[in-house]
């Protein structure tokens, strides 16, 4: 007797076949869930775009000791960490009457490795280390050119007014490259424009976290034109640790984080 033809797998006439097609499916299901996976891997990041603002009035002394160092250790820390590969790019704005105007520098890399397509390993780590040896050279170049804008003085009149409003039609500009923007703010963010629909935070700062939101919910209304996306803002600012909240006005901090909130959804790090 025949014990196979009571094994389930040929219970009945074609069995067989029906349960090599489904595995069949199963394996090519799988596979070009696979071959998606790798491909999604194979897909670069998107660019990165860089917006530094540079406080250029009165109010910020970057050659004071603290400050200078403080703010060419998070220029040298943004060089490294965010100008990696070909196309990553950092544009320096100064801040002052004419923010929006005011671009002093734009920098892009073009470094670029070479194909790794079929690289064995050794050939990889020498791709790989060539790229690295031009990158740092020219993001020493960057770094070189980024130091010598952070001292460049602004003697000029347009040092008494701080317009950091208009760093968000720039922003929103970045943001239509489709890029991934990180956006950093190397001042103490004391909006000071003249103007019966302005803030002078040197005349009228906001007194309480309540009265910064009220503000900054107001002026969203109109500033919501700019479509800012989500930005990564980071707030690099000249104060001491040991600064009263006198000189480091905590509610005009709260005053930028609830306007970047309205606008884009965007949180706030300051450093």
């Amino acid at each position: 007797m025949n014990h196979q033809t009571h094994h389930p797998f040929f219970s009945k006439p074609g069995a067989l076949a029906s349960r090599l097609l489904l595995a069949a499916m199963f394996l090519t299901l799988f596979s070009c869930g696979g071959e998606k996976e790798a491909t999604k891997e194979a897909v670069p990041d998107p660019p990165v775009y860089t917006l530094v603002f540079l406080d250029k009035t009165q109010s910020v002394h970057v050659d004071k000791r603290y400050v200078n160092d403080k703010y060419r250790q998070a220029l040298t820390d943004i060089i490294e960490q965010n100008m990696k590969n070909k196309g990553d790019k950092l544009e320096v704005y100064f801040i002052h009457e004419n923010t929006s105007k005011a671009r002093a520098l734009s920098l892009t890399v073009r470094s670029e490795r070479d194909n790794l397509e079929g690289a064995n390993a050794t050939d990889r780590e020498g791709i790989e280390t060539a790229f690295q040896l031009t990158l740092q050279k020219e993001k020493s170049i960057y770094l070189r050119q980024l130091l010598a804008k952070l001292n460049q003085q602004n003697t000029g009149s347009s040092n008494l007014s701080t317009d950091i409003w208009a760093s968000l039609p720039v922003i929103a500009k970045a943001g239509e490259s489709g890029s991934e923007v990180k956006v950093y703010y190397f001042s103490d963010m004391v909006e000071s424009v003249k103007g019966a629909d302005r803030r002078d935070f040197h005349t009228n700062p906001p007194k309480s976290d309540a009265e910064a939101e009220e503000d900054a919910k107001e002026d969203t209304k109109k500033l919501e034109r700019y479509a800012i996306g989500s930005p990564q803002v980071t707030i690099v600012s000249p104060f001491e640790p040991t600064a009263s909240s006198k000189e480091n006005n905590p509610h005009v901090t709260h005053y930028w984080q609830t306007l970047f909130q309205e606008l884009g959804g965007v949180s706030v790090e300051e450093l």
